[in-house]
């Protein structure tokens, strides 16, 4: 009787590790997050926010590594083809996961099939910016002075992103040309904004923001439905009378089949991250606190997204550069 039982307890660590291989002993080493822009734009802001704290959670530290771009499919096809193991992850987009794909016809991932979507971690409308050299004080001023010229242009972070084809639309909304100067991300542009190389640009809240609050950029006109709390006295493309609506939106993605397990664990991390006052609050003063997501709430919202944007692409009339 004894002997079986010290062979059953013998046997006990054999059995529970195929269970800690699979599931509980992750993350066993240090978790990649993927940027797939140069750092200082929105993806980066947001990714690096979400990953100090979700590392803190986790055990783990959360290393980013930016990858930037052709539209940001570089750094997605690199997730797209790693090992799905829940050590690496991509801060997925409205570029990479909405107008990349209908941009791009040789791109090398599907949207959905290659990827397992977690949850979506910011939500932020683009900012009309100028230089505060520009003698644009108002939106009226920037609208008259593109129809005067016939034409418009601007910075954009890449080919194809969600600013891009918001100031595509707003080039529509005035009936005038764009002049597109593309950037490897929005840090690079605005920089440059800011240095008066370039007349405009229509950037993400979270990286531009602070921009404009330490007066080193001029907003004009937001591209939210209504007027955003992180800049109150910015008016909406709409108050000018311009019928352009945006938001650019980010989430944390892996490869596709991320064990089940690895998902609901990281979902749950997620979602309390951004339940966290301190991190919600931050967010809100980016401009960019998301909806409550679940993996497949985040999915079928891609896959909307999808089918949204490749008729304004078409429309549009964006080809890659």
């Amino acid at each position: 009787m004894m002997h079986r039982r010290h062979l059953a307890l013998a046997a006990l660590p054999l059995l529970a590790r195929p269970a800690l291989a699979q599931g509980g002993a992750w993350p066993s080493r240090p978790i990649r997050l993927v940027v797939p822009f140069a750092p200082g734009g929105t993806t980066d802001v947001v990714g690096r926010l979400v990953a100090e704290r979700l590392g803190a959670r986790l055990g783990q530290p959360i290393v980013v590594e930016n990858r930037p771009g052709a539209g940001a499919t570089i750094g997605a096809q690199a997730v797209a083809r790693a090992e799905p193991d829940g050590h690496m992850l991509l801060v997925s987009s409205s570029t990479s996961h909405g107008v990349s794909p209908a941009l791009y016809p040789t791109i090398a991932y599907d949207a959905l099939r290659d990827f397992t979507h977690i949850a979506m971690i910011a939500r932020s409308p683009s900012v009309l910016l100028v230089n505060p050299a520009n003698p644009a004080r108002t939106l009226d001023d920037f609208a008259a002075a593109a129809r005067a010229a016939g034409e418009i242009r601007f910075a954009v972070a890449g080919i194809g992103t969600s600013s891009h084809l918001a100031g595509v639309r707003l080039a529509m909304a005035l009936g005038v040309r764009t002049e597109s100067i593309p950037y490897r991300g929005a840090g690079p542009a605005l920089s440059d904004l800011i240095a008066g190389v370039v007349p405009a640009m229509l950037d993400s809240l979270p990286s531009s923001g602070p921009h404009v609050r330490a007066g080193a950029l001029r907003a004009l006109a937001v591209s939210a439905a209504e007027r955003t709390d992180a800049l109150p006295g910015v008016p909406t493309l709409r108050e000018g009378g311009l019928d352009v609506v945006s938001y650019a939106w980010f989430g944390i993605s892996g490869p596709a089949g991320l064990p089940p397990a690895i998902t609901t664990r990281l979902s749950q991390e997620i979602r309390a991250v951004l339940a966290d006052p301190p991190t919600r609050g931050r967010l809100e003063e980016l401009g960019g606190a998301p909806p409550d997501t679940t993996p497949e709430s985040y999915t079928a919202f891609v896959r909307d997204e999808l089918a949204a944007f490749a008729p304004l692409v078409r429309a549009a009339g964006l080809r890659p550069q």
